[in-house]
């Protein structure tokens, strides 16, 4: 193990309040089974959905159905069933990992020049607001999907939760209130969302509930009836005719020919972890590929504080360069993934990073990389057969569009922004993309969300996070965090350093990195910016497989996260 490696990361933990919450079942030589079930979500009323769907008999899946459909409910700023979302699955019956791709698809009408203004450059309102910035949204089919084909309830058992839940209203938390005074000029622009968000005349302030029976409506046709009870028949409509009103073209061929994928995930070996991870349109996958296995050529025990940073920024530079050239949709495009996955690769890469000196990204920027703290969500499930789900969903920015389909109370993403509509203009979270990742009608829109699996002979974990371009980097250190021996908690709590080629900034929390090591690094060539706020929002569960201690992690940065762990025998 890496002992010194550890030591910093433990020390790194001093600052921030730890949570555990684990199980132990009687010790064993090595359990075949977990000990229970453990859920990790953004939102406690999420995690108690899973947990009901695990009491009345169901399994992860149905769990999975449970938690999403209430963080669409409950966390409107950072998801929802007008957006999509990756889910990892892995069935402990047939022992397969699948990934459900359930990102949103380009409509017809987002040609590159309809994101173009009258000079010619990115119209960055049209990108990010209102119709014209939102895909056909994909996780109502996913929704369907995992509960038809690996779930053991009814479709209309596992979103109950939900239904009652958006019907009879929660509590408005800081986020919400926060979130909705940045975007309340774009929301308050359509009428769809001033019924929802101004139902009592008023912006939504902390404490007050907030209803949402349009919503409840929705969910309830989803579960009545399918696929069938959003992109088609009386949701499907009146998504078209809210589009159409304040400008947008959808087709209803497009919402109607809507269909998540199953594609293979990614593996790949880092020291003693076998890790499964998301394939493109994620990028993240690859990326995090990359990072280590270039890494796994240094004793990072060995290095002191700055090289070790220094040599983990170079990783994650040039990792994120390759995302910006060859990543993009698989359907479409032709990603060279033998080459980005191969080790010989990233022992290339790993040549070209000099042991005392950052190598300079091209055009540099010394912005900071935009924050994304508190859209997108992920959630982590593991249950007592050994079914696993690690899914990341999202709206892509705060509130997504901003704009709710009147009579739906379907709040539409954003992602289009996602896409390269503008070859070489960054997008909102800093990162550029060229042809790999121009819009097309029905393809899928880069993404960096990263749900990860990670396995060795004694240990089990499942992560993810938030975080926009951040994302991988979260899941990067989680992964590390695991190696030097920490528990799920202390995972979810690591502070975070970020890098992305462009800008060419070391990115870092407050308090992340000391402030020797930040001269060190600043006279190799880095430029650091040193005390961001925190971002990202890690959920974590894991099984140790030898004492038998299941455990579930939830970022402290956001305190209405929860992690819950339920042994058998105990309802």
């Amino acid at each position: 193990m890496l002992r010194p490696l550890r030591q910093l990361l433990f020390l790194m933990l001093l600052c921030v309040p730890a949570m555990t919450f684990a199980a132990q079942a009687p010790r064993a030589s090595q359990a075949t089974k977990p000990p229970g079930a453990a859920i990790a979500s953004g939102h406690a009323l999420a995690t108690q959905a899973g947990m009901e769907m695990i009491r009345a008999g169901g399994n992860a899946f149905d769990a999975a159905v449970a938690v999403s459909a209430m963080l669409s409910v409950v966390e409107p700023i950072s998801s929802g069933i007008g957006g999509g979302g990756f889910f990892l699955l892995h069935d402990a019956k047939s022992g397969r990992d699948i990934f459900v791709d359930a990102r949103e698809t380009a409509p017809a009408s987002a040609t590159p020049a309809a994101f173009l203004d009258a000079g010619g450059e990115l119209d960055r309102d049209r990108a990010t607001n209102g119709p014209w910035s939102a895909g056909i949204p994909g996780l109502p089919a996913a929704l369907v999907h995992l509960a038809s084909k690996y779930g053991r309830l009814p479709l209309a058992t596992s979103l109950a939760p939900a239904i009652r839940v958006a019907r009879e209203g929660f509590p408005i938390y800081p986020r919400l209130e926060k979130g909705y005074a940045s975007r309340r000029a774009v929301m308050e622009r359509y009428r769809g969302t001033r019924a929802v968000f101004l139902a009592d005349g008023t912006p939504p302030t902390v404490g007050e509930v907030l209803r949402q029976p349009e919503l409840a409506h929705t969910l309830e046709l989803i579960a009545a009836k399918g696929f069938d009870g959003f992109y088609r028949g009386e949701t499907a409509d009146r998504l078209l005719a809210a589009v159409k009103e304040e400008g947008g073209s959808w087709r209803a061929d497009e919402l109607g020919g809507y269909r998540v994928k199953e594609r293979e995930p990614l593996r790949f070996r880092y020291r003693d972890w076998e890790i499964t991870t998301a394939p493109p349109p994620s990028s993240g996958g690859v990326a995090l590929a990359e990072i280590l296995q270039v890494l796994e050529g240094w004793d990072l025990a060995a290095l002191d504080d700055a090289h070790r940073h220094h040599v983990v920024v170079e990783a994650m530079r040039r990792a994120y360069r390759d995302r910006t050239i060859y990543l993009g949709d698989p359907d479409f495009v032709k990603v060279p993934m033998r080459r980005l996955m191969s080790p010989d690769y990233a022992a290339g890469l790993r040549a070209t990073i000099h042991p005392d000196k950052a190598t300079p990204s091209a055009l540099l920027s010394g912005q900071p990389a935009p924050l994304e703290d508190d859209e997108t969500t992920h959630f982590s499930i593991l249950d007592a057969e050994g079914n696993r789900v690690s899914a990341t969903q999202t709206v892509n920015l705060l509130y997504g569009s901003g704009m709710v389909a009147p009579g739906t109370g379907v709040l539409l993403n954003d992602e289009m922004d996602d896409f390269a509509l503008r070859p070489g203009t960054p997008n909102a979270f800093g990162v550029m993309g060229f042809a790999a990742n121009a819009p097309e009608p029905g393809k899928r829109m880069l993404s960096s969300m990263t749900p990860s699996f990670i396995e060795s002979a004694d240990k089990l974990a499942v992560l993810g996070a938030p975080g926009g371009s951040r994302i991988i980097t979260e899941v990067l250190l989680g992964i590390l965090g695991y190696d030097a021996g920490l528990n799920a908690q202390q995972v979810a709590a690591l502070p975070r350093f970020h890098h992305q080629w462009l800008p060419d900034v070391i990115s870092a929390e407050k308090g992340a990195i000391d402030p020797a090591t930040v001269a060190a690094l600043q006279a190799m060539g880095h430029t650091v910016n040193a005390a961001e706020s925190t971002w990202g929002n890690l959920q974590t569960v894991s099984w140790d497989k030898r004492s038998g201690v299941l455990e579930g992690g939830s970022d402290p940065r956001n305190p209405v996260g929860s992690a819950e762990v339920l042994t058998r025998g105990k309802r």
